[in-house]
């Protein structure tokens, strides 16, 4: 399946399930995985019609779905050891999603040899297509993105984070945390778009990353572990990434963590 008909797939599923329910969510229709974590009915109707043409399309590939995760967490240990592997975000950003905000997207990604190849993340609400391939560029409705170049000095950055433990306090010489979209697929095109200059996040999960990762490497950002390596959506878990404009932007930001 070529990569604009996997777009139109997420559209089309979008569609289906998600934007019927969009502000029209009744309370049996919301549930906990955990204290404080929300899943719909949209989310896992959306997963399974998503991994199902996923495996009619590519049998023999590893799918890792967010909702399927929580009741087979060894799907995270399947994904990690695939040749060939997708991750899917039915609805990132669920709490957004159940308060009626827009700013939700769907999320996938596709990983051969280990390498995230592949990502989409449509906003429907915003009527927002980012698409990368890997080496081929980064696009949002077809148009394709460039990081701008950060301001060389860092007091200008702006930082956001999904710690909330972390907003409002300061790395030396950068300004205040803010808080993020609360949104891996808002975050990143944020990033990329130039609202923001780094973006710090606590222990991530593929389904999360992957996609909004391919895509701000394309566009020329850079993606990393706090010990200051690239990060790898199948590689060994991490305490935490930090999303940046470039890779110096990055590479200054890591060097300042030890004072949070």
């Amino acid at each position: 399946m070529d990569t604009d008909a996997m777009l139109l797939m997420l559209q089309e599923v979008a569609d289906e399930v998600i934007n019927p329910r969009f502000r029209a969510l009744e309370s049996d229709q919301i549930h906990e995985k955990a204290p404080g974590d929300l899943v719909t009915d949209a989310d896992r109707e959306a997963e399974v019609i998503i991994a199902a043409r996923l495996r009619a399309e590519f049998p023999d590939a590893a799918v890792l779905g967010e909702e399927a995760f929580a009741g087979d967490p060894r799907s995270l240990e399947r994904y990690a050891a695939a040749e060939h592997a997708f991750t899917i975000d039915p609805i990132d950003g669920t709490k957004n999603f159940v308060r009626g905000s827009k700013d939700h997207a769907t999320m996938l990604s596709e990983s051969r040899g280990g390498e995230v190849v592949r990502g989409w993340i449509w906003q429907p609400q915003h009527q927002a297509a980012y698409v990368a391939e890997s080496g081929a560029g980064a696009y949002r409705n077809g148009e394709r993105l460039t990081r701008a170049t950060p301001d060389p000095e860092p007091a200008s950055w702006r930082p956001v984070t999904s710690r909330r433990r972390f907003v409002g306090r300061e790395l030396p010489g950068l300004r205040a945390f803010e808080l993020t979209w609360v949104c891996c697929g808002v975050d990143y095109p944020q990033l990329v778009e130039g609202a923001a200059d780094l973006v710090l996040y606590g222990p991530p999960r593929p389904w999360d990353h992957a996609p909004g990762g391919l895509i701000l490497r394309e566009a020329g950002g850079f993606l990393g572990t706090l010990d200051g390596k690239v990060y790898r959506a199948q590689g060994p878990e991490q305490r935490g990434l930090i999303g940046a404009a470039d890779q110096a932007t990055y590479a200054h930001a890591v060097g300042l963590l030890d004072s949070l």
